[in-house]
């Protein structure tokens, strides 16, 4: 590798770690054709950045020109950075040249926007092509679609990546031309409904034709933008339930917004909302694994989630009319909705109980984590707490232990003995 390119490289690696919906997961891509490696669903060698994002050993933007002048993006025009932009050969070779020494699994395509949209989605097109058919690359590849690019080429570009993804990065519409004004939903939208249907139509082609090609058989995803705008967790959570019913999204990334340029449209944090952004990934997982509805983790009345404990123990603690869950009667949607019991755990209380009545002991075994879960089941009629607790009790007893609740309500019990004499 030359120093030009290595140059490069530096630039459009860095600029590249902001985007986090690069995961491989669910892409399988067999090596028929004796080409050079796989894509497995075990997913892609990754390294952590100082700031603890995922980062792709190979993740790059053909570009950092672009002619949008988004607020929140580090490549926007008016933003004063070093510029480059790889060819299409430089791409390839890097790829190949690094997938032969095992740094890399595969490939995570993005770019800025230089020309137009349909250009540069077309370059993408052509490095992956090039990828598939001249190198036989089998490895896993990643192309991030150009807002505004034609149908046709997502089409094609679905025949040569494993996954698609479109950014809708705001919540609102109203954000969007407020932060982006040279964007619009409908650009978005639609690249996004365009490969939603393809992803149906290839998987009716392929259950008759067996050797079909398959389009983006990872799917598609997306990434929203925290704290880079004024939207509520509720408002967050909304659009993500829609996306997944309307565009059968495999996820929805969301990245809590790094403070990368100064713009009095922005919201003004200092540092990424880091705690916001994973418990709303949390509740993500509630409403895809635990059969959670967005009305039960949000509300009018709860807009944001609770950033001292994760969004099921705060839908548990107000909702305390459900439990005690008695664990050897109860059902399997109840059985997860418990805090301290994941999906493999309840799977494996359904299996067990069919053998034998099942103790804390038992529990422990399976892996609950009893420390949560013993204020909100029995076994066999019985608590695994002697006690019953306040929401207040148990909130502060999980979040400090035993010890530091005792030593509070000794302190509120002097205060109030000093306060008699």
């Amino acid at each position: 590798m030359n120093d030009k390119v290595k140059d490069k490289l530096k630039i459009l690696a860095d600029a590249a770690k902001y985007d986090v919906s690069c995961s491989s997961s669910g892409g399988k891509r067999k090596n028929h054709n004796k080409g050079l490696g796989n894509a497995e669903g075990m997913g892609i060698c990754h390294s952590y950045t100082e700031d603890g994002r995922c980062v792709s050993l190979l993740k790059i933007l053909l570009t950092n020109y672009c002619i949008f002048d988004c607020a929140y993006c580090v490549t926007r025009r008016s933003n004063d950075i070093q510029r480059a932009a790889f060819t299409i050969d430089e791409v390839v070779n890097l790829t190949i040249n690094f997938y032969r020494r095992n740094y890399i699994e595969g490939l995570f395509l993005s770019s800025g926007i230089f020309k137009n949209s349909d250009y540069t989605m077309e370059r993408l097109i052509r490095i992956a092509k090039k990828l598939r058919q001249e190198h036989k690359f089998n490895g896993y590849i990643h192309l991030k679609t150009i807002p505004g690019a034609s149908e046709d080429l997502i089409r094609e570009a679905g025949l040569y990546a494993d996954r698609l993804s479109v950014n809708i990065e705001l919540p609102t519409e109203l954000s969007l031309k407020h932060l982006a004004p040279e964007k619009n939903y409908a650009q978005i939208i639609k690249p996004m409904s365009a490969i939603s249907q393809e992803l149906i139509a290839s998987k009716e082609e392929r259950k008759i034709f067996k050797n079909a090609v398959a389009f983006a058989p990872a799917g598609q995803s997306t990434q929203l933008i925290v704290g880079a705008s004024a939207e509520n967790d509720q408002q967050i959570l909304q659009l993500s339930d829609q996306l997944y019913g309307k565009y059968q999204l495999k996820r929805v990334y969301y990245s809590g917004y790094v403070p990368v340029s100064q713009d009095s449209r922005l919201a003004g944090i200092n540092v990424p909302p880091l705690m916001r952004e994973n418990r709303i990934y949390q509740a993500d997982w509630l409403m895809r694994f635990y059969g959670f509805g967005v009305s039960e983790i949000v509300s009018d009345f709860y807009p944001n989630l609770d950033l001292e404990i994760d969004p099921k123990l705060s839908w548990a603690l107000r909702n305390m009319h459900f439990f005690p869950v008695e664990i050897n009667t109860a059902d399997y949607e109840m059985i997860l909705r418990v805090p301290g019991i994941g999906v493999k755990s309840a799977k494996k209380i359904i299996m067990a109980r069919r053998f034998a009545t099942l103790t804390a002991d038992h529990l422990l075994k399976i892996g609950v984590v009893l420390k949560r879960a013993r204020y909100f089941i029995t076994c066999n009629g019985k608590s695994p707490d002697a006690k019953t607790y306040t929401e207040d009790v148990i909130r502060r007893r999980i979040l400090f232990g035993e010890g530091s609740v005792r030593n509070s309500l000794i302190k509120q019990q002097l205060s109030l003995f000093g306060a008699a004499s």
